[in-house]
C-alpha cells in the first residue's frame, strides 16, 4: 500500500517553508480549507494549516482522510512545557495524548475520559516517533528531544494554577491545543499518528512573553525535521 502522509502545521511560517519545498504540488480547496498535494523529499504528502483548537484539528484530519486517503498524519506545532527538565527550544514527541479539559465526572468517568470511548489516552505511532527522533538528531543536533504524554485543551495556558492542575491529573510533558484531537481522529480512522511539539514557553505567567520570540525558530526546527523524516518513510 502506497503511503500518503498528511502533514498539518500550526504556524503559517512552517507551512510556507514546507509548501516551498514540495514538488508536483497542487492547491486544492475542500470545504473552507486549502490543501497542498504533491511530493516532499520523494514522498506523497498532503499539507495544510489547521487553525487553532481541537475542532479545527479533528476536522482537518478527517478531511484529509475522506478527500485524500492519507495513511499517516504528522502534526507539528508549539506547546508549553509542564516539566522542569524541558526548556524552551526543546522538542517533545508524544507517545500518547489526552484531553485536559474533558470532564464528565458526574456520570462516573474519570477526568479526561471521553464518555463511551474505549480508550483514555490516544496512542501515537512508535515507528514514526523513532523516525522523528533520528531526523531531529540529524537536522537539529543541538535540540533536546523528549518522549511522553501531551495534554490538549481549548485554552492557552498562561498561569501557574491551571498548569499545576493539569500536571496533577495527567502528568504530561507539555500542554497545547490540538494534539489530542488529531490523535483521536487518527485512532477512529485507524491511521498512524505523530505529534511533534517544539516548546515555546513554560505555560506560566511568562508564557505570553516567551511565545512570540520562539515561534519563528520553532517553525524552522519543525520544518527541517519533517523534511528529513520524509526521506525515511
Amino acid at each position: 500500500m502506497n503511503k500518503i502522509i498528511g502533514i498539518i502545521g500550526a504556524m503559517d511560517l512552517e507551512v510556507e517553508k514546507l509548501i516551498e519545498a514540495m514538488e508536483q504540488k497542487e492547491e486544492i480547496t475542500f470545504g473552507k480549507r486549502k490543501f497542498y498535494k504533491g511530493k516532499l523529499e520523494g514522498t506523497d504528502v498532503v499539507l495544510a494549516r489547521c487553525g487553532v483548537g481541537k475542532v479545527n484539528a479533528a476536522l482537518t484530519v478527517q478531511m484529509m482522510v475522506d478527500k485524500f486517503g492519507i495513511t499517516d498524519i504528522i502534526n507539528t506545532g508549539v506547546a508549553g512545557s509542564l516539566n522542569e527538565k524541558i526548556d524552551i527550544g526543546d522538542i517533545v514527541l508524544a507517545t500518547n495524548a489526552v484531553y485536559h479539559d474533558m470532564e464528565a465526572i458526574a456520570f462516573g468517568y474519570e477526568r479526561g475520559q471521553v464518555p463511551q470511548m474505549d480508550v483514555f489516552e490516544f496512542p501515537t505511532s512508535k515507528e514514526l516517533i523513532d523516525i522523528a527522533e533520528e531526523a531531529c538528531k540529524k537536522v537539529n543536533p543541538d535540540v533536546k528531544v523528549f518522549k511522553g504524554r501531551v495534554a490538549s485543551g481549548d485554552q492557552f495556558i498562561a498561569d501557574k494554577e491551571t498548569k499545576n492542575c493539569i500536571v496533577k491529573y495527567f502528568s504530561p510533558l507539555c500542554v497545547e491545543m490540538e494534539g489530542a484531537a488529531m490523535a483521536h481522529a487518527a485512532y477512529v480512522n485507524n491511521i498512524n499518528c505523530l505529534i511533534i511539539r517544539a516548546i515555546s514557553d513554560k505555560a506560566d505567567d511568562s508564557a505570553e512573553m516567551d511565545y512570540p520570540t520562539f515561534e519563528k525558530k520553532a517553525a524552522v526546527h519543525c520544518a527541517g525535521m519533517v523534511r528529513e523524516m520524509m526521506k525515511h518513510i
